[in-house]
């Protein structure tokens, strides 16, 4: 685009009272931003509501505000830029109804990544240790299978999504970006980074992978820009799996844009005792592929282009044979089998065990500093799966 395309699909987006629905019916009867901003006002009165055209009427008093701050972050480093719902480049899997493709689509780093078969893995902000875990041998393998994964680059199961794909390997072993990436999809501008903590986490997704946001520089977080995000997480990749989730969710909230857009859902179930899991369960009960292993979502995806992974935390989220474990010092340690591999309490742990409480706060400390038990918020405790 030139800069005066941009700078009227810039105030044809921010055109107070014109939402993306709006404006999509405009411009299929006008053609382009240029005609809706400088249609007369018997045109528009049979095409908009009055509300549209007031909006239309007043314009985007702070135009010249966002307009220098697109093109400061345009001209701030390479690989960046914009694509407006007409340009050939806009991601075909966007272009449905149930999606709501945006009008401008903002990005950082590899544009290729749009078009590439993807999967969305996202799950809590408050995950467990193992849902972290899971998280990142999942998107580890599932990139080193070829896919991109897709997450919305929140705390907790996104980050951990994203730091997976990013280090996976090459099919041969060689280090290096393998051919499926991660895309992070995001609720603010990207010129900044939510949550602050992530600011390097992005930065290797735009030299790595691929950021993407509908909304325009300088843009800040705001609570209803991230279920928007979640449709574009959903809509731009073939499935998506759900890790980790409460009932009441911002990833049931994809789970389900997913399924009204035709894609498929997946869901890891976890221990009936964890809060984290009661939205995994609730999507299975409903009709989400129940997921196991990696190998599990490659199927429910149809994906033959799979590689073997190589990594060993790859190859079991696949569902390889584990090795075999009769050397393990902790395969006849009574506090591990007695915790099983949900979340449980020092109390109900004594109980099992017999022990008191002095010798088992012992042995679970001495438990978690080699990584085997993590402590969980509320006094609660989890054995660790190790890849």
């Amino acid at each position: 685009m030139n800069d005066d395309d941009l700078r009227a699909w810039l105030q044809l987006v921010l055109t107070p009272g014109v939402g993306p629905a709006a404006a999509r019916r405009l411009l299929a009867a006008l053609g382009s931003p240029q005609a809706v901003l400088s249609a007369a006002p018997d045109t528009l009165k049979a095409l908009s509501t009055p509300r549209e055209r007031k909006g239309l009427a007043t314009g985007v008093p702070e135009l010249p505000t966002w307009w220098t701050r697109a093109q400061a972050w345009l001209q701030g480093g390479p690989n960046r830029g914009v694509l407006s719902l007409a340009c050939p480049a806009y991601p075909r899997c966007l272009l449905q109804d149930e999606v709501d493709p945006p009008l401008l689509l903002w990005w950082e780093g590899d544009l290729a990544l749009l078009g590439a078969p993807a999967v969305a893995l996202v799950g809590s902000r408050h995950a467990t240790p193992q849902g972290l875990a899971d998280a990142r041998a999942f998107a580890k393998a599932l990139s080193e299978a070829g896919l991109t994964v897709v997450s919305g680059l929140a705390d907790g199961i996104d980050g951990a999504a994203h730091r997976g794909a990013l280090e996976a390997s090459n099919a041969d072993g060689s280090p290096g970006p393998a051919p499926g990436r991660t895309v992070a999809v995001v609720g603010t501008g990207l010129d900044s980074v939510y949550p602050r903590k992530h600011a390097a986490l992005a930065q290797a997704i735009a030299a790595q992978g691929l950021m993407v946001s509908e909304f325009a520089p300088g843009t800040p977080p705001k609570a209803d820009h991230f279920p928007r995000r979640n449709r574009l997480v959903a809509g731009l990749s073939r499935g998506t799996l759900v890790v980790e989730a409460a009932v009441q969710s911002g990833s049931l909230i994809t789970a389900r844009l997913a399924s009204e857009m035709g894609r498929e859902v997946m869901a890891i179930p976890g221990s009936i005792h964890a809060p984290q899991a009661r939205g995994c369960h609730a999507l299975i009960r409903q009709g989400a592929r129940l997921v196991e292993t990696v190998a599990d979502v490659l199927e429910e995806l149809q994906w033959g282009g799979a590689r073997v992974p190589d990594s060993a935390a790859a190859a079991h989220a696949l569902g390889a044979a584990p090795s075999d474990t009769s050397d393990s010092p902790d395969t006849d340690d009574p506090v591990l089998q007695a915790m099983g591999h949900g979340p449980i309490s020092q109390e109900a742990l004594s109980a099992r065990t017999g022990l008191g409480p002095a010798e088992l706060g012992a042995r679970l400390l001495e438990l978690e500093l080699m990584g085997e038990v993590a402590r969980l918020p509320g006094l609660l405790f989890q054995r660790q799966a190790v890849a």
